[in-house]
């Protein structure tokens, strides 16, 4: 990899700025400067300094966010602000994008990464991943519920989901349940709760697959994945 490529991925700055730090003598490989821009280096071998510091470089940058109401699941929108938006500078030089998407006003786990082929592989109906949800039900969810979102329920476009899991936590004119399903058709726990007469007035993702939402995660707040986190991530995509 050219060493202007590298200094500008981990935001050192445009290639123009990077060649002005490497003609003034700052950067070193191997503690030998370094002025030549399309100088190649391997990120995995060489120590990379600027001043006097090492660059730790990483091509991928996988995050774990508490995705709040008000915020859509984009890279850029016209109106609203997106989750990145939410992202410090040293994340967002990655250009990382939300895997899939939480609708505006539902909030919980959100991954958000560069890593095309690791967010394809997650997003594959094949895959069959469970995601599992926490909501408020305006209406008294029935065992009947429960049965249709075993057998599938018929959305307002004819579509049958696929079988869903649904749990009931308290009944009343507000009902708190958990739903798990495996795909993820546009706003489909909403239009599966419309499908039996009900509505959804709060959804909060909680997991997809054994990857928990952070408790310590404040709304808004986001951290990267740890080692175990990733771990299993690739055992999906190597699966």
């Amino acid at each position: 990899m050219r060493i202007d490529k590298l200094l500008a991925n981990m935001g050192y700055g445009s290639r123009k700025e990077v060649k002005t730090l490497l003609k003034k003598g700052i950067v070193l490989q191997n503690d030998t400067v370094i002025k030549n821009s399309s100088t190649h280096v391997d990120p995995e071998k060489d120590t990379i300094k600027v001043f006097g510091e090492v660059v730790e470089y990483k091509e991928y940058v996988y995050l774990m966010m508490n995705k709040p109401p008000g915020y859509v699941s984009a890279t850029e929108d016209n109106h609203d602000n997106t989750v990145i938006d939410l992202l410090e500078a040293e994340d967002s030089i990655f250009q990382p994008f939300p895997v899939g998407r939480l609708d505006k006003d539902t909030e919980g786990l959100l991954l958000i990464t560069n890593d095309g082929k690791l967010a394809h592989q997650l997003l594959s109906p094949k895959k069959n991943i469970g995601k599992t949800y926490f909501a408020h039900i305006q209406g008294r969810v029935t065992e009947d519920d429960i049965t249709q979102f075993k057998e599938g329920v018929t959305l307002d476009d004819g579509y049958v989901t696929k079988p869903a899991q649904l749990n009931i936590l308290t009944r009343g004119e507000i009902s708190e349940i958990e739903v798990t399903i495996t795909e993820g058709k546009f706003h489909q726990i909403k239009r599966m709760f419309e499908a039996v007469g009900k509505k959804v007035v709060y959804l909060k993702r909680l997991s997809m697959g054994t990857l928990q939402l952070d408790s310590d995660l404040l709304v808004g707040e986001y951290r990267e994945l740890t080692d175990s986190e990733y771990s299993y991530l690739t055992s999906i995509h190597n699966g």
